[in-house]
């Protein structure tokens, strides 16, 4: 079984192409770590956007904050939260990466409250820290990819027990397997090296259909594990296991 670290930003990387614009928020090192992996392979004048407000950096060392001054270096220009939600609704937004603490089979994220038995919003089970942007980026973005490092009956539910927000969800990539959305639901694109399909389905809250014909995610090659190595040296996606 290749480690999640490892086969989470590879995972991610593949997916980002050659030319696009593509941002990430806060708390978000292993799409950091994935933007730079891509540009160092096969997407060298892919265009990385981040919250920090700075435009294809080219950081001396990874910082553990996605909001860290590091991300300035050698930025080729600033651009403002406006900015990026006003690039977003123009349709000139080619990719983002966004999270949630549940998601649900139709790519909806819940960033927000966790309701009680009784389902009541205003006295919940969990106040989760809200969506940031999320609303505004995720149904206009042309595409979002959704990263999760838990992948468990918790976080992948049926129906999210409040949508913080939905939309243009391409794929979705986890521990065990990588989602791709068809027809409005999440099915199993492939399931990652060494995983169990029967795995997968008890983990998920929703009926899958994963065996064992269901594609394998591509072990990484060494020239990725290489460049994984030499992006981040000193592990800092780590952080978010």
């Amino acid at each position: 079984m290749v480690p999640p670290d490892v086969i989470i930003p590879i995972a991610m990387a593949r997916l980002l192409r050659n030319g696009e614009t593509v941002f990430h928020g806060v708390a978000s090192p292993l799409p950091m770590v994935a933007i730079l992996l891509a540009k160092r392979l096969h997407a060298p004048e892919l265009v990385y956007l981040n919250i920090t407000g700075s435009t294809d950096p080219q950081p001396e060392h990874l910082p553990r904050s996605t909001v860290d001054p590091a991300l300035f270096a050698h930025t080729r220009s600033r651009v403002t939260l406006t900015d990026l939600f006003d690039l977003s609704a123009r349709g000139k937004l080619d990719t983002a990466f966004l999270s949630g603490v549940q998601i649900d089979r139709a790519g909806n994220i819940n960033m927000s409250p966790i309701p009680g038995s009784n389902g009541d919003y205003h006295r919940p089970q969990v106040r989760l820290p809200g969506g940031a942007g999320s609303a505004a980026i995720m149904p206009t973005a042309k595409r979002t990819i959704i990263w999760r490092t838990r992948h468990d009956l918790r976080t992948f539910v049926e129906h999210v027990g409040f949508r913080t927000t939905g939309g243009n969800v391409d794929r979705v990539v986890t521990p065990l397997c990588v989602f791709k959305r068809v027809n409005g639901m999440l099915e199993v694109e492939s399931i990652h090296p060494g995983v169990d399909p029967a795995q997968v389905q008890a983990q998920t809250g929703w009926p899958l259909q994963a065996d064992e014909r269901t594609p394998r995610t591509a072990a990484p090659c060494e020239a990725e594990l290489y460049a994984l190595r030499e992006v981040d040296p000193e592990n800092v996606r780590l952080i978010e296991f």
